[in-house]
């Protein structure tokens, strides 16, 4: 395989089972995109003015230096296992997790992590890495969750917002790399007052509300077939939640496609309880595109 040279693929690795399937994921990514790959393990120790080489009295090879040189090596062993004429280099790179993910998010075509792991990886779904992560890369986020699948479309979200519109774009490039159908989806919920005393209009038809919404997802995705001719689109429109909606796409999906802002029923996406539900329950891989930002590409 040859590369483009262009920005790589970069994983998070911690020794966890987790993040050599992210490795997995991340060297299938690469390949796609001919593009390189990068190992990254976070050091954190440096920064808690710990021993950091063996005991004295223990093997040589002991001390958590060496610890995280082996959960790079491992890791890029298991690449080379997935694609073995893919470029790969790895990296201990000193840090807490998430200042040397988003460091390295600004050299990124894509980021990979897995869903969960050990150390500066620790609860990676319930805690605050992912989100703060997902939420300022500046390339886009792919967490990898579920369960593998070379088959099924990709899904993406569609809520009309400028991010809504480079999570499409990123995710019919993704559909046309793996040959697969792109699905989008647009939910929509009838309005229901949040606090006591709210006002809502008077009038509502759901008639028009769903000629508006599925007016919404035409507009959004009007001119992907002249620009993919070989990608298949789906326009789906479900009355429901946005969460549900794209965790219940999932389960026949190989990637789910959100952007990283929204507005209406998918806004604040990454900081509410829509991206925390497919986040957690997804049953495939998650990816979260920024809207801006020069690596904010597919």
């Amino acid at each position: 395989m040859t590369s483009d040279n262009g920005n790589p693929v970069v994983v998070g690795v911690d020794g966890s089972a987790i993040a050599l399937e992210a490795v997995r994921a991340a060297a299938r990514e690469a390949v796609l995109r001919r593009r390189p790959l990068r190992i990254v393990h976070a050091f954190i120790w440096p920064l808690m003015n710990v021993p950091l080489g063996p005991d004295p009295s223990g093997p040589a090879t002991g001390g958590l230096r060496h610890q995280a040189e082996r959960y790079v090596a491992e890791a890029v062993a298991e690449a080379a296992a997935v694609a073995p004429d893919l470029p790969v280099t790895g990296a201990v790179v000193d840090g807490a997790a998430v200042r040397v993910l988003l460091d390295e998010a600004c050299h990124g075509a894509l980021l990979v992590l897995g869903n969960r792991g050990l150390g500066g990886f620790a609860g990676l779904l319930i805690g605050s890495v992912t989100v703060q992560v997902s939420t300022r890369a500046q390339c886009p986020v792919l967490v990898v969750r579920g369960e593998p699948r070379a088959t099924g479309p990709v899904v993406v979200g569609v809520d009309g917002s400028e991010s809504s519109a480079a999570a499409l774009g990123w995710a019919v490039e993704a559909a046309a790399r793996r040959g697969a159908p792109l699905v989008a989806v647009h939910a929509w919920l009838y309005p229901t007052p949040v606090t006591p005393g709210d006002v809502l209009p008077l009038g509502h038809d759901l008639d028009a509300l769903a000629a508006g919404g599925q007016r919404l997802l035409a507009e959004s995705v009007d001119g992907l077939a002249a620009r993919h001719p070989d990608v298949p689109v789906q326009q789906r429109l479900v009355r429901g939640s946005p969460a549900g909606a794209l965790v219940e796409a999932s389960r026949t999906a190989q990637l789910v496609v959100v952007g990283a802002r929204g507005r209406g029923p998918l806004a604040g996406l990454l900081l509410g309880s829509v991206s925390h539900a497919v986040l957690h329950h997804a049953h495939c891989p998650v990816a979260v595109v920024p809207h801006s930002g020069p690596d904010a590409r597919p």
